[in-house]
């Protein structure tokens, strides 16, 4: 068993607690206009900026540090086109026969079909895997722990990175995803967790109007 090492924790933010209120105001209005869009301009993302916020991902905490999470960036129009197409096919299964009418009456108000061109137009689509289990060169497996609560911290870290860098993202979970393992040349032992993709919004870009729930609706001090 590996002895533990610790080193001191450097918190270099240190502030009174008005600066601490002034600092949690300030980012819950700028979080608060983050929204889900369909549409996307096919303006080109920078990289450097798309590798900081998958640095600030990378930041999540995981299950015995294990981090196991994998991020495939793509750009690429074939790939894109090769996704979209794989992608429409499971969803054109899903709204025609998997989907119950009770599910598709709950979400009839968001105005989504089987159609999905923002998967070719958006310039980045990041694809995010969990990986499930270690996998060595010989074959040999090995445990991950809690993989896919650690996954989902990474990912609300990485949508929430990219609306403070300005950008607009979607979270596309198309059912089976198996396909993306082949497409994108993924190792088995990483499952798809979702595509997130990224980019700015269309010109003429509009979202559904709902509304979201209040502090008390969502929490509860005791």
């Amino acid at each position: 068993m590996t002895k533990p090492e610790f080193i001191p924790y450097k918190h270099t933010r240190h502030a009174s607690d008005d600066e601490m209120l002034n600092r949690s105001k300030t980012f819950y209005d700028i979080m608060n206009t983050r929204r889900t869009i369909r549409q996307f301009s096919d303006q080109v993302v920078p990289r450097k900026i798309v590798e900081h916020c998958l640095m600030t991902a990378g930041t999540a905490p995981s299950g015995a540090n294990q981090q196991p999470w994998k991020f495939v960036v793509v750009s690429d129009s074939k790939a894109k086109a090769q996704i979209r197409a794989s992608a429409e096919k499971e969803e054109q299964e899903f709204y025609s026969h998997r989907a119950s009418d009770e599910w598709l009456d709950s979400i009839s108000h968001l105005g989504t079909n089987a159609s999905k061109p923002f998967l070719e137009t958006a310039p980045i689509l990041i694809v995010v895997f969990e990986e499930k289990y270690g996998l060595d060169e010989v074959g040999n497996k090995s445990k991950r722990y809690y993989p896919t609560e650690s996954v989902g911290l990474a990912t609300g870290l990485l949508i929430t990175a990219l609306h403070h860098a300005g950008l607009a993202s979607l979270t596309h979970t198309p059912s089976p995803m198996a396909f993306l393992n082949n497409v994108l040349d993924v190792p088995i032992n990483y499952k798809p967790f979702l595509i997130l993709v990224a980019g700015h919004p269309a010109p003429d870009m509009t979202v559904p109007n709902i509304k979201r729930k209040t502090l008390s609706e969502i929490a509860e001090f005791r």
